[in-house]
């Protein structure tokens, strides 16, 4: 990905965050958002290996499992004095989250009200954290191994991340806590904001703050 073409990327995703946005603050996205959620939610008395399943399943998405997983990177990159790439990855890895609580405070959307879902939780739900989360966690390590991976790995590991970013998505529709848009608007915030990070710190291939080829 150019520099070019990630800033398009990134105004994009940023566009479709505030759009989506203010049609969820307006509540202008009820009617087609809850047609999707009624027809995807597993119920509230769906079987337990099915729930511990879900759950599993939609870690990927919580900020802590983020963290772990990138810690050892943190100290890889510190052993190696990669100082400005150990900078990019905390950055975007940490504070993606309190970047989707301030963005659900302003649009202030309720969640699904199923009673063993959203109605169960206190915060609002736009955009998915969950969503924002596992896109970030993906978007950051293929920006970090992108120009240590053949072109083979690379589709491969691209294929993997997607896959990963999706099935986080559709849990939190089946588990009844966000609404379709919500996990879209994760998604894309995500996106627009590991994206900024990136060409802030000027950290894709061939950057100051990229990895070198192996």
């Amino acid at each position: 990905m150019t520099r070019r073409s990630a800033r398009a990327t990134a105004v994009v995703a940023a566009g479709v965050v505030i759009v989506l946005g203010l049609l969820a603050h307006a509540g202008a996205l009820v009617r087609p958002d809850t047609a999707v959620s009624d027809a995807l939610y597993a119920g509230d008395d769906r079987p337990g290996w099915l729930s511990t399943s879900l759950a599993v399943a939609t870690s990927p998405g919580l900020s802590v499992f983020r963290e772990l997983v990138y810690l050892p990177v943190l100290g890889w990159l510190a052993v190696r004095r990669a100082w400005p790439a150990l900078a990019w990855v905390a950055v975007a890895v940490v504070l993606v989250s309190p970047l989707t609580s301030a963005v659900k405070a302003l649009v202030d959307r309720p969640r699904p009200q199923f009673a063993g879902g959203g109605a169960r939780l206190d915060s609002p739900g736009f955009p998915s954290g969950h969503s924002s989360g596992v896109v970030t966690l993906v978007a950051v390590g293929l920006v970090l191994a992108w120009p240590r991976l053949a072109p083979v790995a690379r589709r491969w590991w691209t294929a993997a991340g997607l896959a990963l970013v999706l099935v986080v998505g559709a849990t939190r529709l089946v588990l009844g806590v966000h609404f379709p848009s919500d996990v879209l608007g994760g998604w894309c915030l995500g996106l627009a904001w590991t994206l900024a990070v990136v060409l802030a710190s000027d950290a894709l291939p061939g950057g100051r703050a990229a990895l070198p080829p192996r």
